[in-house]
C-alpha cells in the first residue's frame, strides 16, 4: 500500500509541475512520465488521472496537445472501455488549428477504431455509453474520409493509412489471404450484434476502397501520397484477394499515366516503388491469375526475366490456381444470362426468322477477341495502322508522353504481340463489341455488325472481279475474314453508338437500322488479307478547301478582338458580366502571344488604381501563378515563349516598379505585395531598393515587416532584408528599420533568437583585421570600401546590437568577448557608444552586476566605463559598490575602479585611497573631486562620504612620504576651482581646523593665501589666523614661516598690526626678507598717537629705524624646527596682491 501511495503522489507531483511550468518541453516530459507509469506499470490508476491529463488538450503549445493524443491512444489500447470518456477530446483535437495535431489524431484513430470494434464484438451486451461512443467514432470516421482531400500532405497520408485499416477490418479474408498476428475482420463480428451489422460494414469498406482507387488515379496527387496509397492498395490486395484484380488494373493505369505534376526524381521514385509493390504481389499465391499482367508491368519497369523468375511462386501452386480458375470459368459459363434481344427490339422492326437459328449471334469472351486480333497481327497490318495514324501524331513529343515513356522490352516477341492485341481489343471494345457469325463450314467468324444485318445463308458474297471461277471438284469451303478495322481517324471521330446493335441501344429506330444496312453494302466482302481492299470514299475536309490566313492577318484580327474586349468595360458592368470579362482578359493574357500580353498590360498600367481595385491585375497574377505551378494546364495550341515562371516574374516586377515610382500609390503597392500568390527574388530586390531611398524608406521597410509576419515560408528572407537596413549609413533608413525590427523583437518571441544571432554576427565582425565586404555597397549607403576600421564601419556593426542591449541584458557578455579582441580604434568607439544602452539597462541589472563581478581579463577599461555611466547621474547602489569593492580587493588593483563608486565607500576608504587617486591624470583627479563634491551631476540628491571641508583638510594632512607635495598642491588647486563647493564659510572652517593642528600643515599658509585671493572679505579672519599663528610660534616651521611672511606682504597694510606683534628678531627677519615693508610699517607706527606709540616695544622701534641689530640666537626657540623636504618649491604666481583679486595665487616661500 505504501508503494501505491508513493506512486500516486509522484504522479500528482508531475501533473502539478506540468500545470505550473511555462516550458513546453517540461510539460511534455511530465505527461510522458505519467503515461509510462499509468499505462505500463499501474493501469488501475488510469481512471483516477485520466481527466487530469485530458485537461492539457487546451494547452497553447502544439507539442503538449500532440502528447495528449498519444496518451489517449495508449489508454484506449490498454482499456477500450474508456472510449466514451475520451471521445469528446478526440473530436475536439481533430478540429485543432495545428496540422500536426490533426495528423496525430488521424494516426491514433486507426488504433482507437480497431480497439473499439474488437471491444464491441467481444462484449455482450454492449454498454449504452459505448453505443453512443461508437456513433461518435463513426462520425469521426466520416470526417477523416473527407480529410483525404485536405491541403496538408501529411494529413492526407495519415488519412490513407486510416482508410486502409478500415477496409481490412470491414472485409472477409479468403483461404489464401496473407494473415497477420492478431488480425481482426468481419468473421470475428457476431451475426447477432445489432449495433454493428456485417453487411453495412462490408458495403462501407467497398465504398472506401473505391475512394482509395480514385485517389490513386488523380492527376495532381503528390509523390508521397501516391506511394502511400500504392502501398495501401497492395496490402489490401495481399490480405483480401477479392480486390486483387482491381488493384492490378489500378497499377497498370498508373504505369501508363503518371501524374504530370511529378518531377523527374519523383517519377523515378514512384516507378521504383511500383516495381517493389508488383514484386510483392507476384509472390502471393492469390495473384496466380494475374501473373501475365504483373510480369508485363515488371518488364516495362526494367526487370529482367531472371529477376521475375526468381520471385515467381512455385509451379505446383500456380498449376493449382490455374485449375481452380478454369473450373470456376466453366461453372460460371453455365449460368450466363439469356439474350434479351427480343425484349429490346422495337415494334416496327421485324424479328429474325425462327427457321434460321444459326444466325443468332453469341457474345465472344474477351480472351477470344484478344486471340483473334493477335493471330492476325502481321507486319503489313501493323504498318497500315501506323500509317493511318501518322497524320494525328503531333510534331513534338508531348511532355506527359516523354515523362511516362519506357523503351519496349523484347519488341516483336510473342509477349509484345499479346500486349498490343490487348490494347487494340480494349480500344475496339470501346466502340463496338465483336460478334460471332456462323459459317458454312460450321466455324464461327467475327464481325462488328448486328445479327439483323447478316444476309441469308443461301446468298453468298460476290466474288472479286479479277478472280477466275474455281472448279467444283476442288471447291473448298470459303475462308471468310473480317473487314479490316477502320482507320484511326474514324475510330477517334466515332462516338461508339453508330455500330452498336439493338441489344445494346434501346433507342435505335428503323431508320437507324436502314442506315446501318446501307453501311453494310458499302463494306468490302470478307476476304483473306491477301485480297486487295476496296478504298473507302474520301470524306470532305474543310481544311483542304479553304485558304489559310497569313500570320500577319491572324495577329491583326486577334489584337483587334482583344482591344474591343478591353474597351467594353462599361458594357460589361451594365450587363453584370464584369467578372466574366475579367476572366476572359486574364485567360487571353496568360495563353496568347506576347503581342496580346503587351496590349493587356498596357491597358492595366494606364489606370492601375482602378484596375487593382477591380482585381484585374491580381487575377492575372494568380492565373500566371497557377500556370507556373501546373495547377492549370496550358492549352496545347499555345506556343512556348519562354518559361512560365519568367512570365510571372516579369508581370510582377512590371506592376511593382510602376507603383514604386509613384509615392501616391503606396497603398496599392502594399496590396500588391500582400495579396500576390508568390513574391519572387526579383520582387524582393525591388522592395530592398525602395527601402534604401531616404524619402520613401518607410513604405518599403513596413512592407518587409508585414511580409515577415504574413509569409511564414519566406520569413527568414524578408527578415534578413529588414535586418540589412539596420546597418545602413543613412540615419533615416536606419532608424526606420530599427523601429520595425524592435517591433518584431518585442512582439514575436519566435523571431527573438534570429534577430539576436544577426546582431551578434555583426558584432563579431569587429574581431576581423579589416571590415568585411558585406558592410559596403550602394544598398548599404557606403559605396566605397575602406580597409581599416573607421568610425562608419565600426558603428554599422554596433547599431543593432546596442539597440537590443536594453531589451536583452544577457547580450552584454558578448560585447566583452569581442572587446578584448578588437583593435584600439574600435575599442575607443565602443566606449563612446555605450552611454545610452547602459543607461537603458539600469544599475540593478543582474547581467551588469555579473559583468562587474567577473570582469574578463582585458576588459577592465570597458567595465570601468560601464560603471562610470551607471553612476554618472545617480549614486551607486549597494550591490554595485559591494562587487566593485570585492573586485578591487581581490583581482584588480587599479584605483580607477573605485572612482565611480566613491560616494558609496566609507569615509576611511576614501581617505586611504586619496594618495593613489591624486597621482592620476589631472582630468581624472578632477572627476574624482567632482564626484566627492557632488558637482558631476545635476541631481539634487548627493550623498558623499566626505564634506568639502573634510576633503581639503585630508589633502593637507597626507603623508608626504606616500605622495609628492606637488601632487597635493595640484589637488588643492582643483578644490579651490570648485567655488560652488568651497564657499567663504567652508574655507574659513578649513583654515580654522588646519591652524589647530600640531604641527602645522606645510601647505597651511598657501591655503590661507589662496582663500584670501578667492574671497577678499576673509581678510579680517586671516588677520586673526595670523595673530594666532604668532602665538603658536609659526617661525619654528620654516616653510610655514615663509608663507606667513608672504601673506603679510600681500595683506599690507592690514598685516602691519600683526607684524608689530612679532618679536624683534622675527620682525627683523621679516624686514630683511621684505625690505619694502620697513618704510610703510614705520610710517604706520609714526601715525600712532603718543599713547599708542608707548605700547610699541623699543626693540621693535629700533628694528624699524635700523638703529639696532637684534641677534637671532637670543630668541631661538628651544623646540627643534620641524623638518621640511629639501628643495621644496611651491608654485605660486608672483603677483601683487590686489584688494579685489579673484583667482591669484601666491608664489611659494623663497621665490618672490
Amino acid at each position: 500500500m505504501g508503494e501505491n501511495e508513493k506512486t500516486f503522489n509522484k504522479i500528482v507531483e508531475w501533473l502539478n509541475e506540468a500545470n505550473v511550468s511555462t516550458d513546453p518541453k517540461a510539460k511534455v516530459e511530465s505527461i510522458i512520465k505519467v503515461q509510462e507509469i499509468i499505462i505500463n506499470q499501474h493501469p488501475h490508476l488510469l481512471d483516477a488521472f485520466l481527466d487530469d491529463v485530458l485537461a492539457f488538450q487546451s494547452d497553447r503549445n502544439m507539442e503538449v496537445r500532440r502528447t495528449v493524443v498519444g496518451f489517449i491512444e495508449e489508454s484506449c489500447k490498454k482499456d477500450p472501455a474508456i472510449l466514451p470518456r475520451v471521445m469528446d477530446s478526440l473530436d475536439l483535437l481533430l478540429r485543432d488549428s495545428a496540422p500536426q495535431v490533426q495528423k496525430r489524431v488521424v494516426q491514433a484513430a486507426s488504433q482507437v477504431y480497431r480497439g473499439a470494434l474488437m471491444y464491441i464484438a467481444r462484449t455482450q451486451p454492449v454498454p449504452p455509453q459505448m453505443d453512443k461512443a461508437w456513433g461518435s467514432l463513426c462520425t469521426m470516421k466520416s470526417e477523416i474520409v473527407k480529410l483525404i482531400d485536405n491541403d496538408n500532405d501529411g494529413i492526407r497520408t495519415q488519412s490513407v493509412k486510416f482508410l486502409e485499416g478500415v477496409v481490412l477490418l470491414q472485409t472477409y479474408p479468403e483461404a489464401d489471404s496473407m494473415v497477420r498476428e492478431n488480425d481482426f475482420n468481419l468473421e470475428d463480428i457476431p451475426l447477432t450484434l445489432k449495433i454493428v451489422r456485417r453487411r453495412r460494414l462490408e458495403e462501407e469498406a467497398s465504398m472506401i476502397f473505391n475512394l482509395l482507387v480514385k485517389f490513386h488515379g488523380e492527376a495532381h496527387v503528390s509523390s508521397v501520397n501516391l506511394m502511400t496509397c500504392m502501398g495501401s492498395l497492395t496490402l489490401i490486395a495481399r490480405m483480401r484477394p477479392q480486390f486483387m484484380g482491381k488493384v492490378v488494373t489500378c497499377l497498370e493505369n498508373l504505369n501508363k499515366n503518371l501524374p504530370p505534376t511529378l518531377s523527374k526524381s519523383q517519377v523515378n521514385s514512384v516507378r521504383k516503388h511500383l516495381k517493389l509493390q508488383l514484386s510483392n504481389l507476384l509472390k502471393q499465391p492469390s495473384a496466380v491469375d494475374y501473373h501475365g499482367e504483373i510480369t508485363k508491368l515488371l518488364s516495362d519497369l526494367g526487370c529482367s526475366s531472371q529477376e521475375i523468375n526468381k520471385i515467381m511462386p512455385k509451379v505446383d501452386d500456380k498449376s493449382r490456381r490455374s485449375h481452380k480458375r478454369t473450373s470456376a470459368e466453366s461453372a460460371s459459363s453455365l449460368h450466363k444470362r439469356p439474350r434479351l434481344e427480343a425484349l429490346y427490339r422495337p415494334e416496327h422492326v421485324p424479328e429474325p426468322k425462327k427457321s434460321q437459328p444459326s444466325k443468332v449471334s453469341v457474345d465472344i469472351p474477351a480472351e477470344m477477341t484478344e486471340k483473334f486480333i493477335s493471330d492476325r497481327l502481321n507486319p503489313e497490318t501493323v504498318c497500315n495502322i501506323v500509317l493511318s495514324a501518322l497524320p494525328q501524331v503531333p510534331s513534338q513529343m508531348p511532355s506527359q508522353f516523354a515523362a511516362n515513356y519506357a523503351p519496349v522490352q523484347e519488341p516483336g516477341s510473342q509477349t509484345h504481340i499479346q500486349y498490343l492485341a490487348k490494347l487494340l481489343m480494349s480500344h475496339f471494345s470501346g466502340g463496338s463489341v465483336p460478334r460471332a457469325m456462323p459459317r458454312k463450314s460450321g466455324k464461327m467468324v467475327l464481325t462488328e455488325l448486328p445479327e439483323d444485318d447478316v444476309e441469308d445463308e443461301s446468298i453468298s458474297p460476290p466474288p472479286p472481279p479479277a478472280a477466275p471461277a474455281a472448279p467444283a471438284a476442288v471447291a473448298a469451303p470459303e475462308v471468310v475474314m473480317p473487314p479490316p478495322p477502320p482507320p484511326v481517324e474514324e475510330l477517334m471521330d466515332q462516338d461508339g453508338d453508330d455500330l452498336e446493335g439493338p441489344v445494346f441501344n434501346q433507342r435505335d429506330t428503323a431508320g437507324h437500322l436502314v442506315v446501318q444496312r446501307e453501311k453494310l453494302k458499302e463494306l468490302t466482302p470478307m476476304t483473306p488479307l491477301t485480297r486487295p481492299l476496296k478504298q473507302k470514299a474520301r470524306a470532305l475536309k474543310l481544311a483542304e478547301i479553304t485558304r489559310p490566313l497569313s500570320q500577319e492577318s491572324k495577329t491583326k484580327m486577334c489584337t483587334s478582338a482583344v482591344k474591343r474586349i478591353l474597351s467594353a468595360d462599361k458594357t460589361a458592368v451594365c450587363g453584370g458580366v464584369s467578372s466574366v470579362r475579367n476572366k476572359i482578359i486574364v485567360t487571353l493574357a496568360c495563353t496568347y502571344n506576347s503581342d496580346i500580353r503587351s496590349e493587356i498590360l498596357k491597358f492595366v498600367l494606364e489606370d492601375l488604381q482602378s484596375r487593382l481595385d477591380l482585381e484585374l491585375a491580381i487575377s492575372w497574377l494568380y492565373e500566371e501563378y497557377s500556370l507556373m505551378q501546373s495547377f492549370t494546364r496550358k492549352p496545347i495550341f499555345v506556343a512556348e515563349e519562354g518559361s512560365v515562371g519568367k512570365r510571372y516574374v516579369k508581370l510582377f516586377c512590371t506592376l511593382a516598379n510602376h507603383l514604386a515610382d509613384k509615392p501616391e500609390r503606396e497603398v496599392l503597392l502594399k496590396r500588391l505585395y500582400l495579396e500576390a500568390p508568390s513574391i519572387t527574388e526579383e520582387a524582393t530586390d525591388i522592395l530592398k531598393e525602395l527601402s534604401c531611398d531616404e524619402t520613401r524608406c518607410t513604405v518599403g521597410l513596413q512592407l518587409l515587416q508585414s511580409l515577415v509576419i504574413r509569409r511564414p515560408p519566406k520569413q527568414l528572407t524578408y527578415l534578413n532584408a529588414l535586418l540589412e537596413h539596420t546597418a545602413h549609413d543613412s540615419v533615416e533608413v536606419r532608424s526606420n528599420a530599427m523601429k520595425c525590427v524592435l517591433s518584431l523583437y518585442d512582439g514575436r518571441s519566435d523571431l527573438r533568437s534570429i534577430i539576436e544571432e544577426y546582431a551578434i554576427m555583426y558584432l563579431g565582425f569587429l574581431q576581423l583585421p579589416v571590415p568585411p565586404d558585406v558592410l559596403f555597397g550602394r544598398e548599404r549607403g557606403r559605396p566605397l570600401k575602406v580597409d581599416n576600421w573607421a568610425e562608419g564601419p565600426t558603428k554599422a556593426c554596433l547599431y543593432l546590437y546596442l539597440e537590443l542591449l536594453p531589451h536583452e541584458h544577457k547580450l552584454i557578455h558578448e560585447l566583452t568577448r569581442v572587446y578584448v579582441q578588437t583593435v584600439p580604434e574600435v575599442k575607443r568607439i565602443i566606449l563612446r557608444l555605450l552611454d545610452s544602452p547602459v543607461r537603458g539597462m539600469g544599475m540593478d541589472s543582474p547581467d551588469l552586476l555579473k559583468l562587474v563581478e567577473e570582469c574578463p581579463k582585458g576588459a577592465e577599461t570597458l567595465v570601468t566605463r560601464v560603471i562610470h555611466i551607471l553612476t554618472d547621474k545617480t549614486p551607486p547602489s549597494t550591490e554595485l559598490v559591494k562587487r566593485v569593492r570585492e573586485l578591487y580587493q581581490s583581482r584588480v588593483s587599479d584605483v580607477r575602479f573605485l572612482i565611480p563608486v566613491l560616494n558609496g565607500l566609507t569615509k576611511r576608504e576614501v581617505i586611504d585611497s586619496l594618495p593613489r587617486l591624486i597621482k592620476l591624470n589631472p582630468i581624472v583627479v578632477k572627476e574624482v573631486f567632482n564626484r566627492l563634491l557632488g558637482t558631476h551631476s545635476e541631481s539634487l540628491s548627493h550623498n558623499s562620504p566626505l564634506t568639502p571641508a573634510e576633503l581639503l583638510v585630508a589633502l593637507h594632512v597626507l603623508d608626504t612620504k606616500k605622495v609628492e607635495l606637488k601632487m597635493v598642491i595640484k589637488a588643492t588647486t582643483l578644490c579651490f576651482a570648485e567655488k560652488q563647493a568651497y564657499t567663504q564659510e567652508v574655507l574659513a572652517m578649513v583654515m580654522q581646523q588646519l591652524m589647530e593642528m600640531n604641527p602645522l600643515p606645510t601647505l597651511l599658509m598657501r591655503t590661507v593665501i589662496q582663500s584670501l585671493a578667492a574671497y577678499p572679505n576673509l581678510s579680517g579672519f586671516v588677520m586673526n589666523i595670523l595673530q594666532r599663528l604668532i602665538l603658536k610660534q609659526v617661525w619654528t616651521q620654516r616653510k610655514v614661516w615663509e608663507g606667513f611672511i608672504k601673506c603679510c606682504q600681500r595683506t599690507k597694510p592690514q598685516s602691519f598690526q600683526v607684524l608689530l606683534q612679532l618679536p624683534a628678531p622675527q620682525l627683523q627677519e621679516v624686514l630683511e626678507t621684505c625690505p619694502e615693508l620697513r618704510q610703510p610699517l614705520l610710517q604706520h607706527v609714526q601715525s600712532f598717537t603718543e599713547n599708542q606709540r608707548m605700547h610699541v616695544p623699543q626693540s621693535l622701534m629700533d628694528v624699524l629705524t635700523g638703529t639696532r641689530h637684534v641677534v637671532q640666537d637670543d630668541y631661538d626657540s628651544q623646540v627643534a624646527e620641524p623638518m621640511s623636504p629639501d628643495g621644496l618649491t611651491i608654485d605660486v604666481r608672483e603677483d601683487n596682491f590686489p584688494e579685489n583679486s579673484g583667482t591669484s595665487e601666491p608664489l611659494p616661500p623663497g621665490m618672490d
